[in-house]
């Protein structure tokens, strides 16, 4: 009885076997080949064609007779060379030495708080460095020679000196807003 169970165990075997490649001689690889012919017989779009270049044309700049810009113009009117400098009496004290919030542009500057001693008022100001300043009226902050002229509870005003643009210098408010 084992002898015929194992011819039986064998024939069927051999019949699953041969049903599995029936199963996949058919399959998937005929979808593939339906979907290439697919594909082949598609009809193709038109490419057009490279657009046509100009030649390039060179251009000769002469700029001899012209003014070098970075050079002060000179002017042909007696009136626009007699233009006043500095008339205002404002200019920067450079003789002075420098206080450390000089370094910092003002607007990278940040108020975090104030003081009150002696009667005096004490702004705290915060650099890029994280190092905190303490500074009263009359000392100065900023690039643009910024003195503070007055410390409230909410903010540091200054009185900043910048260049006009004709030679001379000019006063600016500005002020340093506390941080919230």
């Amino acid at each position: 009885m084992s002898a015929i169970n194992t011819s039986i165990f064998r024939i069927l075997m051999a019949t699953a076997a041969a049903g599995m490649l029936a199963g996949c001689s058919g399959g998937p690889s005929s979808d593939l080949i339906d979907y290439a012919e697919k594909i082949k017989n598609q009809q193709t779009s038109r490419i057009e064609p490279l657009p046509e270049f100009r030649p390039y044309e060179s251009f000769t700049y002469a700029a001899s007779d012209l003014r070098d810009p970075f050079t002060i113009p000179t002017f042909s009117n007696q009136q626009a060379m007699a233009l006043p400098t500095a008339t205002n009496g404002i200019t920067p004290d450079f003789d002075r030495p420098r206080e450390p919030l000089e370094e910092f542009p003002l607007d990278s500057l940040r108020m975090v708080g104030t003081l009150e001693q002696n009667d005096a008022n004490w702004a705290l100001i915060n650099d890029t460095d994280g190092t905190i300043h303490r500074v009263q009226t009359g000392n100065y902050a900023g690039q643009n020679f910024g003195k503070i002229t007055r410390v409230t509870e909410f903010e540091v005003e200054l009185t900043e000196i910048v260049p006009d643009g004709i030679g001379g210098w000019m006063e600016r408010q500005a002020t340093i807003a506390i941080s919230e």
